[in-house]
């Protein structure tokens, strides 16, 4: 049985199918509160190098802690697949603090005996951020994938059973997450009067607008080096008329020049077959036929040669060297296009952007992106690594902090989170 807790206004109009936070009275009240506050971290140092989705959860927190609830923040950082981000949540809490003017505590116990003790002590506007969900099995991906339990039995796991009596409201704000079927993101739903944070509900929308409400044309400008997210997405945006255009760079442009017929050279096909992207070769292939016109490739590619940049026009190839970036010909053709775009839509960056060698593509383009006209979204981590390197992240419509959750999205795949959020309601 859920407790009750007095619901103040209802959902929002034109809103997706769950109740704000702001729907309910939390002063005095224990909130229970998922962030994804999971941050790009410095391989040496340990430190936290890019804020954004710390920043984006100020406004919950503030919302909440003005409000004098009792707010305890459960969160990840890193996980079986990046074990080297796998770190205290400590330095987050710091960041917090800071920035919220007001103390973030923070235990290094996820739910245990000394977390449920911090819990209790929690007075009128505290918060307290718990030890990094990861440390749990039952939160990291090797066990989702290998164990696959559905939300009520979920209901058994150490997290939910220590957690959920202690608290009135459970509320996510972490979208980034949403892609996850784990009990910190669909469980607590189960048990507690749930609602969403501002950011989830920015987040859906934004993204349901590219999705379904488009201006026309409509470019996705998809590279980077993790080519499942650009081709995870295209069939969807491609089939149902979402996507106009979509700009290739990156890995997934070269797979696209093979698909079409193109020689790059044993530097590039030793990079694909050392790493199994050749699979996604036969796929752009289909796509290629099936889409005439709408998939544009690169005309020219960029390489390192003694320290110098150099490029090389397609009507050269093949060439034994391992492009790293699109060349002039085509930042200057993929920038006319971007410039009459009504929405546009960028994952994965032109190239390997970290050297200013090979970031000429994705500076040029992701600034023609933020000074366009048209309704922008920019999203995954490198994508916004990038154009906080480059511009204003202000001067986009809208920065996503997701990855896999947007990919899966804009697929038209039902997240994990947004059914659980729809079920409590």
């Amino acid at each position: 049985m859920k407790k009750g807790i007095e619901l103040i206004a209802g959902e929002v109009s034109g809103s997706p199918g769950f109740l704000p936070m702001e729907s309910f009275a939390v002063k005095g009240k224990r909130v229970l509160l998922r962030l994804d506050i999971n941050s790009p971290i410095d391989p040496v140092t340990k430190r936290i190098v890019n804020e954004n989705r710390i920043d984006k959860s100020l406004p919950t927190l503030e919302w909440l802690l003005e409000q004098e609830a009792r707010v305890a923040v459960i969160a990840h950082q890193g996980d079986t697949l990046d074990y080297q981000n796998l770190i205290p949540l400590s330095e987050h809490a710091e960041i917090l603090s800071g920035k919220l003017g007001r103390k973030v505590d923070y235990i290094d116990d996820v739910c245990g005996p000394a977390a449920q003790k911090a819990i209790e002590k929690l007075k009128e506007g505290d918060c307290i951020i718990l030890g990094n969900l990861r440390y749990l099995c039952e939160e990291i991906s090797s066990f989702e994938d290998a164990v696959k339990l559905q939300p009520k039995a979920m209901l058994n796991t150490w997290l939910v059973r220590s957690l959920a009596p202690l608290f009135d409201l459970y509320i996510n704000d972490a979208f980034a997450a949403a892609h996850r079927n784990a009990p910190s993101m669909v469980a607590f739903q189960e048990l507690l009067p749930s609602a969403a944070g501002p950011l989830l509900y920015k987040e859906v929308s934004a993204l349901t607008k590219v999705m379904k409400e488009p201006v026309h044309p409509a470019v996705f400008a998809l590279g980077g080096a993790k080519i499942s997210d650009a081709f995870g997405m295209m069939e969807q945006v491609l089939a149902n008329g979402t996507a106009d255009i979509i700009l290739t760079m990156g890995v997934t442009g070269n797979i696209f020049l093979i698909a079409s017929g193109y020689d790059l050279g044993t530097e590039v096909t030793k990079f694909i077959e050392d790493r199994n992207l050749g699979v996604f070769i036969a796929e752009a292939e289909t796509y290629l036929k099936s889409y005439p016109g709408r998939i544009v490739m690169p005309d020219d590619l960029a390489y390192g040669e003694g320290g110098v940049r150099k490029e090389i026009v397609l009507a050269d190839l093949p060439a034994n060297k391992l492009f790293m970036d699109i060349g002039r010909v085509t930042i200057d053709r993929y920038k006319d296009i971007i410039a009459r775009a009504g929405t546009l839509f960028v994952n994965g960056p032109a190239g390997v952007f970290e050297d200013d060698l090979f970031a000429k593509g994705t500076e040029e383009l992701w600034k023609a992106i933020a000074a366009s006209d048209g309704y922008s979204v920019v999203g995954g981590g490198d994508s916004v690594s990038a154009a906080a390197r480059f511009t204003e992240l202000t001067d986009f419509s809208y920065v996503c902090t997701a990855g896999g959750a947007m990919v899966r999205f804009l697929s038209g795949k039902k997240l994990p989170l947004i059914e659980a959020m729809e079920r409590d309601r």
